[in-house]
């Protein structure tokens, strides 16, 4: 899925901020730390016509000294010459005659190359300001090491995955301790359905008998038993996540991690729209636990997902809801330590 338009981070200067329209950047970089437009920025009005000059009035020489040199007695001027131009027929800060303005010859474009070449005076074939085919992003030659710098979306660093597993881990062990809690009695009776069976298989495995035939039937309420449950802790994941991840962009694990989810557009709260389409991705499989673990493997997949994408380490969820998880910066202890501070006024 590509990048939707709006104000990135500029992967070549992580101090400015630029238009990205879903193919390339547009216009001017802006300072990271300003707000930027809403939309993409405003079209560059053209260049305002310089006005002539009046001529510069004669300069009478006193007597007695030889008078001043004219037009086209300049050095390097030679008789009727233009002032600050060439040979008769030529055009101020032009070429001979036929070409363009700004001295280009005819077929160039304005500030190109000859016929055939790109804006900017690029050779055909090559990228906007980058080199030959085959060059990377930026003009990095092929085989150079290093990488272009590393994004920064919001003037903040990406989250590492070792923050966002533990945050993960801290959350899954929360949702399971309200599982515990609210789908403890339903679990006791899926066990007692399945006690029967469990156990005969339990007793041909330790002697030895592989056989299945005349194994005891599970109870007939277990199915249900297992939608049941899988329906409960959906639930309960949907309601620990989402309205937190809306109003904040941060559960208690990635409060703890100093971590948080923001849209790739602006630092704002995701809103209720965007953090359900986030959760769906990786909650919703849940669901399909009963069909052979499927789910499982799809959050599986979801989850190590940001190992291998680059350079936003967007998980699945990520992408489907154009977000990205940075890591935020410690907080300074706002209490001074009273030891170091002198006696009297501070300066």
């Amino acid at each position: 899925m590509s990048v939707q338009p709006g104000w990135y981070v500029d992967p070549a200067d992580p101090e400015t901020r630029r238009y990205w329209d879903g193919e390339g950047w547009l216009g001017a970089p802006i300072p990271v730390d300003a707000t930027p437009p809403e939309g993409p920025p405003p079209v560059e009005p053209p260049p305002a016509p310089v006005e002539p000059t009046a001529p510069a009035a004669p300069v009478t020489a006193p007597p007695g000294l030889p008078p001043h040199p004219g037009p086209g007695s300049q050095p390097g001027h030679g008789p009727g010459w233009g002032p600050q131009a060439g040979p008769p027929g030529w055009g101020p800060q032009t070429g001979p005659p036929g070409w363009g303005p700004q001295g280009v010859p005819p077929g160039w474009g304005p500030q190109a190359g000859p016929p055939g070449w790109g804006p900017q005076g690029v050779p055909p074939g090559w990228g906007p300001q980058a080199g030959p085919p085959g060059w990377g992003p930026q003009g990095v030659p092929p085989g150079w090491p290093g990488r272009p710098p590393e994004p920064r979306p919001h003037g903040l660093p990406l989250a590492g995955f070792g923050a966002r597993f533990t945050a993960r881990l801290i959350d899954f062990a929360i949702v399971f301790a309200l599982n515990a809690l609210v789908n403890g009695w339903f679990v006791w009776r899926l066990i007692r359905e399945m006690q029967p069976y469990v156990r005969e298989v339990y007793r041909r495995q330790l002697a030895g008998n592989p056989s299945t035939e005349g194994l005891p039937e599970v109870g007939p309420q277990a199915g249900n038993l297992i939608v049941a449950i899988l329906l409960i802790a959906t639930a309960l994941w949907l309601a620990y996540e989402v309205p937190a991840m809306a109003a904040g962009g941060q559960t208690v694990g990635k409060r703890l991690m100093r971590i948080r989810a923001v849209p790739l557009t602006a630092d704002q709260p995701l809103g209720f729209g965007r953090a359900l389409i986030r959760w769906t991705t990786l909650g919703l499989p849940t669901l399909a636990w009963y069909c052979l673990g499927l789910g499982l493997i799809l959050q599986l997949v979801d989850a190590l997902s940001p190992l291998f994408d680059h350079p936003l380490r967007q998980a699945l969820h990520d992408k489907r809801a154009q977000t990205v998880v940075v890591q935020l910066p410690a907080i300074a202890s706002a209490t001074p330590n009273d030891r170091t501070q002198p006696s009297g006024d501070t300066p």
